[in-house]
């Protein structure tokens, strides 16, 4: 199944007049509403496939997941930036048991951590700059299990999105063959 192909349906207006989205991806409803106009703005970005996050205006320090202040120093004024999409997985987990009936075929995938290059150990080395997503292949469909196997904690990415429809798309990692780096820890179970 074509992961774009399922039910889309983008919407710009709801019934009272207010910004939404609404799309499927995977089968899985998605909706962002216009009471969360921070989120609109990220995907609005990422539609474009421009990775774009908020910096306070005060402390200078990038966030994610958008937010209506900064997590670090409570400043309400941001900017949205554009930010390289490469960094290191922090950590991850990889799924056997789909509980979406599509993404069983997909089995096992993985949701990530990314530790971004940008901003890396900052506000703290236990507080870096860290962005979820799934793995997925450069064309944005999620990996096969030749390259689950391949990730652990450690290893390079970079982003790539995944278009659900227009006006929405997804940021996902690949493996950034480009990048020399250790070999992974990986779990063993």
């Amino acid at each position: 199944m074509d992961q774009g192909a399922a039910e889309v349906h983008v919407s710009d207006e709801s019934k009272h007049g207010e910004k939404m989205i609404t799309a499927h991806y995977l089968g899985m409803p998605l909706e962002i509403h216009d009471l969360d106009h921070q989120n609109l703005d990220y995907f609005a970005y990422c539609a474009k496939h421009d990775f774009r996050l908020q910096r306070c205006a005060s402390c200078k320090l990038f966030r994610y997941p958008p937010t209506t202040a900064c997590p670090w120093c409570a400043g309400p004024d941001s900017e949205w930036v554009s930010v390289e999409g490469r960094g290191t997985v922090h950590s991850y987990t990889e799924v056997h048991h789909a509980i979406q009936p599509a993404f069983k075929q997909y089995t096992p995938y993985l949701v990530l951590l990314v530790e971004l290059d940008t901003q890396s150990g900052k506000p703290t080395k236990e507080e870096g700059l860290r962005v979820i997503g799934n793995l997925a292949r450069p064309d944005g469909v999620l990996a096969p299990k030749s390259e689950v196997e391949r990730v652990g904690i450690g290893t390079r990415v970079r982003m790539v999105f995944t278009d659900v429809a227009p006006g929405l798309a997804l940021p996902q990692w690949t493996i950034d063959e480009s990048a020399a780096g250790d070999t992974p820890w990986r779990y063993r179970g």
